[in-house]
């Protein structure tokens, strides 16, 4: 692809899509002052989170049905084979109308065959997971809103995922919303409310429980004490930042959630289209112990980089508030291609014992709680873990959940610590599967 070119292409075609979807004004897309980098200037960064800061020690991420007229058909209640099939056709003419003008513009600005055919197929999934939310009742998620919200994701990532201005994580990212310009070399866009709003019509709120609400109240009255909370999460899918922030905001906890700090692995720091939805996150990046070996010349600088990580987290939390989700299987659960099924993958417990570690020696109260997250199907992941980015992306309208579990107690020593870490994965196997039940019940009031 001719970058520059490509660039200033895409955003005519963004502007030709979204004027001629039906009953659409002019769509002039917006484009954010670039905010460089904080911290280290050079970072080669390790999805969501397992981490090697020597040979010897880690610690945490990962690699690293048709609509009708009448109504939208049922989601699917659980994470199944179904949620990798053929993207579902369009039936409103609005909706086919619009997809195809923007990929008929895709094909005509982009110049290679492997990226036009990730983004056909990622701009294919996006517009029938907005139908099929549009039909069940959406109705602000229209064909225009969709291409609006669609060109601008593809706007941002060519911005900032590729060329010249490509955004650079270092070892701590704060998220960039805009409020404070001064502070961010100039960005006046909020890219944290952009993440949640993409993301948005393909959760089917209305089928989505939130679980554990006084575990959640309780972990967020800590954090405003000035005591540090760690949520253990299983990991499905690469918007689980924006699973957990849109149903955290569902249930009045809105605030909090933006200020979550995510421990994050080299994809989705480095692959173009995810790095927008990166910018708008806290973010520590590590460097993944199951990637960290994949070129030994930069072995030792990804060591070096992880070992900064660290002493970022623990300063976090020798300062008090911090919230932290990590996923301790350093990558996301994957369907049991025999069952259909998607167990949580196991937790390591080398990362587990790095927070529990981190805690003590920050010398400020840390809590540690089960996080059960429901979202494969939103975003299944491929079958099988693959070291480098560009994957194709599928998207579904489907419920999501989350269920936080009772506290962990903090105790044990090193003969006894993988009694914790058995607990933590126990817990969250529990919350995951009363989740599963509520959404498979359709008994969704929290």
């Amino acid at each position: 692809m001719k970058l520059p070119a490509a660039a200033s292409a895409l955003s005519l075609a963004f502007l030709a899509a979204a004027s001629s979807a039906p009953g659409a004004a002019a769509f002039v897309p917006s484009v954010p002052s670039q905010a460089s980098a904080r911290g280290s200037t050079f970072f080669v960064p390790p999805s969501m989170s397992s981490v090697s800061t020597s040979s010897s020690s880690s610690a945490t991420t990962d690699e690293e049905g048709d609509s009708s007229d009448a109504a939208a058909p049922a989601a699917p209640a659980s994470p199944s084979a179904s949620s990798t099939s053929e993207t579902p056709s369009l039936s409103t003419p609005e909706f086919v109308a619009a997809r195809d003008g923007l990929i008929e513009s895709l094909r005509a600005a982009v110049e290679t065959k492997s990226m036009e055919s990730m983004l056909t197929h990622f701009t294919s999934e996006y517009f029938a997971a907005a139908e099929r939310s549009y039909l069940a009742g959406n109705t602000q998620y229209d064909a225009t809103d969709t291409v609006k919200r669609f060109g601008k994701a593809l706007e941002l990532g060519m911005k900032h995922g590729l060329g010249p201005d490509t955004f650079t994580f270092g070892v701590r990212h704060t998220a960039l919303r805009g409020r404070e310009p001064d502070e961010e070399d100039g960005n006046e866009y909020d890219f944290y409310a952009f993440g949640c709003d993409f993301f948005r019509p393909a959760m089917d709120m209305g089928r989505s429980p939130v679980l554990g609400m006084e575990n959640i109240q309780k972990a967020f009255e800590q954090i405003k004490k000035g005591e540090n909370v760690v949520f253990f999460a299983n990991h499905q899918s690469e918007a689980d930042p924006q699973v957990f922030s849109n149903l955290l905001e569902s249930v009045g906890f809105g605030e909090e959630a933006a200020d979550v700090t995510y421990v994050a692995g080299h994809k989705v720091t480095t692959d173009a289209l995810a790095i927008p939805f990166s910018m708008g996150r806290n973010l520590l990046c590590i460097h993944s112990k199951k990637h960290i070996d994949s070129d030994p010349d930069l072995k030792p600088i990804k060591q070096r980089q992880n070992l900064s990580a660290m002493s970022a987290m623990l300063d976090m939390m020798r300062r008090g508030g911090a919230a932290l989700w990590v996923a301790p299987s350093g990558g996301r659960d994957r369907r049991d291609l025999e069952t259909g099924k998607v167990p949580i993958a196991p937790f390591d417990q080398k990362v587990i014992d790095m927070f529990r570690l981190m805690g003590n020696k920050s010398k400020v109260p840390t809590h540690y709680y089960p996080l059960a997250m429901v979202s494969y199907d939103l975003c299944p992941p491929p079958d099988f873990v693959e070291a480098g980015v560009g994957e194709d992306r599928n998207i579904r309208f489907v419920p999501i959940g989350i269920n936080v579990m009772d506290e962990l107690e903090n105790e044990g020593g090193v003969e006894t610590r993988h009694l914790f870490t058995e607990l933590a994965q126990e817990r969250t196997e529990q919350g995951y599967n009363e989740l599963l039940a509520k959404i498979e019940g359709g008994d969704v009031e929290q």
